[in-house]
């Protein structure tokens, strides 16, 4: 499946992409906004080739209208509670504060609510992530809580922030 927006395409994960990620999960600038730290190509490949097989899990690469692969999205579904869990990664630095990651985050959301009918949407995110805090508090998602001090980062502790989107409250944010 492919999802197209204005200056973005979504599309599948394939194992020519793991060396790319590779070398993001290894990048410390990248890999602070992740749970996934230094990764081998080997583990990533093996990733890559389990995505197809686990039909709960939806990922796409985010590649740009010229090709260039900058990054990856996803759903994780919960079949029992009509919800899903969210997770993205914009690994290309020189396309990071270009509103790429909102659109692409807008388009996941737009495929959960109406083609999956996925009733929340919920997700994780470091404190110290500013630029993602934004992006979901203007899109709609709702802090629920906070995991004190959840996250050890060289060395430091941080919290992590749990948030939350309502189908309903999509809807109306989305007019």
């Amino acid at each position: 499946m492919v999802i197209k927006g204005k200056n973005i395409i979504l599309r599948p994960i394939v194992t020519a992409d793991a060396p790319q990620f590779v070398k993001w999960l290894s990048d410390p600038k990248v890999n602070k906004f992740t749970s996934r730290r230094k990764i081998l190509i080997k583990e990533e490949k093996k990733w890559i080739k389990g995505l197809n097989k686990n039909k709960f899990e939806k990922d796409f690469a985010i590649d740009t209208k010229k090709g260039i692969h900058i990054g990856s999205v996803g759903l994780y579904l919960e079949k029992q509670d009509k919800g899903a869990k969210f997770g993205i990664l914009i690994g290309d630095k020189h396309y990071w504060n270009q509103g790429l990651g909102t659109e692409a985050t807008k388009l996941i959301l737009e495929y959960g609510f109406k083609k999956r009918r996925v009733h929340r949407i919920q997700l994780a995110v470091y404190s110290y992530n500013k630029r993602a805090v934004a992006v979901y508090k203007k899109l709609g998602f709702r802090l629920e809580g906070i995991s004190r001090e959840g996250v050890f980062y060289h060395g430091k502790f941080y919290d992590e922030y749990h948030m939350g989107l309502l189908r309903k409250e999509w809807l109306r944010h989305k007019k």
